[in-house]
């Protein structure tokens, strides 16, 4: 069995500098597909209030 030794604080930091990376990639796939949801509902309201 293998113990984990622990990291210095240059590999620390470069963990965390990955991290938050991925986070900010994240919330911006979020954002963007809430926003493709927002823009589908607009359409498809706005093809139901066109027909006359």
């Amino acid at each position: 069995m293998e113990l984990l030794t622990p990291l210095s604080r240059a590999d620390s930091q470069a963990v965390q500098r990955r991290r938050r990376g991925r986070n900010w990639a994240m919330l911006a796939a979020l954002i963007a597909l809430v926003g493709l949801f927002y823009a589908i509902t607009l359409v498809k309201i706005g093809q139901g209030t066109m027909a006359f």
